[in-house]
């Protein structure tokens, strides 16, 4: 029997098959043999085999191979990988400026992830409501930046729906993956966009101004509610909200054409294998330096080629 993971609670898996019900199922041991470092060999959104046993529940036989997905390092063991989703069309980034501030290292982290599989990613900035003068000029200098490098932003406010309509086109017929910090406010965009869907949110905590996990497990939630979620085309993925991104399975040579605008500038150096730190000739220090591309990013470039050293890994992002 086949199925689609809609659920991982990180002992369950929630398979809805192709006959229509749903099957709650484990895993065989021996998928941590295969040489996937992964806290979570099989993510929400892999095609599975399953073979159900007498008690109505299930074991997953088989992955069906994946056409993408997102990871990144596993902050408890840095030498492993957790996958967010598999199998996704695109993926909204939602960030906010304020309660909590999203860093643009996380940001970019996120977006060469989503670049190195292929993913489309859209930014949302959340909690527009929130923001004072100021805090609203810097996030309109943020979408500025990453509109400029070739990303789609969106300002919204989720409590009030400002904004929100704009999202519904890019949602129909896709699969979505959902991420960001902790409290940006993803659980209340879904609730927004699927109201049955009935997600718990919580407060920022005041004492750091960071989110708190709401969500503790990936789930897939079919945006079509009148329809049964066999016939859905629509789905989002939410995921547990993330406080650092690590990168995972990058080489050096790779991660330049993962940032979109140093990958441009990079064609024009003097050296083909530039690493863009220190080499005379690299157009990519002379785009920085003149103010081409953002300082922010290239620091966010330098971070991920520090990543490189397995030593210098950093809960921080």
């Amino acid at each position: 029997m086949k199925g689609l993971v809609i659920k991982n609670t990180g002992s369950w898996y929630t398979v809805l098959t192709d006959d229509g019900p749903t099957v709650d199922c484990k895993i065989k041991g021996n998928f941590r043999l295969r040489g996937i470092r992964s806290t979570n060999p099989v993510a929400v959104g892999d095609r599975v085999h399953i073979k159900v046993n007498a008690e109505g529940t299930a074991f997953i036989t088989e992955i069906e191979d994946r056409r993408n997905y997102i990871i990144r390092k596993s902050i408890n063991l840095s030498k492993q990988s957790h996958i967010l989703a598999a199998n996704v069309d695109q993926a909204i980034l939602v960030v906010t400026v304020t309660k909590p501030e999203t860093s643009t290292t996380f940001i970019d982290r996120f977006l060469a992830s989503a670049e190195a599989y292929r993913v489309p990613v859209f930014l949302v900035f959340n909690k527009t409501d929130l923001l004072s003068p100021d805090e609203l000029h810097y996030q309109q200098m943020m979408v500025q930046l990453y509109e400029t490098v070739g990303y789609t932003c969106f300002a919204v406010s989720a409590i009030n729906g400002e904004g929100l309509d704009a999202l519904h086109p890019l949602l129909d017929g896709k699969i979505t993956l959902l991420s960001g910090n902790s409290g940006v406010g993803k659980s209340t965009i879904i609730n927004r966009f699927v109201p049955h869907a009935n997600l718990r949110t919580a407060e920022i905590s005041d004492a750091h101004n960071t989110g708190m996990h709401t969500t503790t497990f990936s789930e897939m939630i079919p945006l079509t509610s009148h329809l049964s979620p066999l016939t859905s085309k629509s789905w989002l993925i939410d995921t547990p909200g993330i406080k650092g991104f690590g990168t995972f399975d990058m080489e050096r040579q790779e991660l330049t054409s993962y940032f979109k605008e140093i990958f441009q500038f990079s064609k024009q150096c003097k050296f083909s294998d530039c690493t863009h730190t220190h080499e005379p000739g690299c157009a990519v220090l002379k785009a920085v330096e003149d103010h081409y591309i953002a300082a922010s990013r290239y620091q966010s470039y330098l971070s991920m080629l520090d990543d490189k050293d397995e030593n210098k890994y950093r809960e921080a992002y």
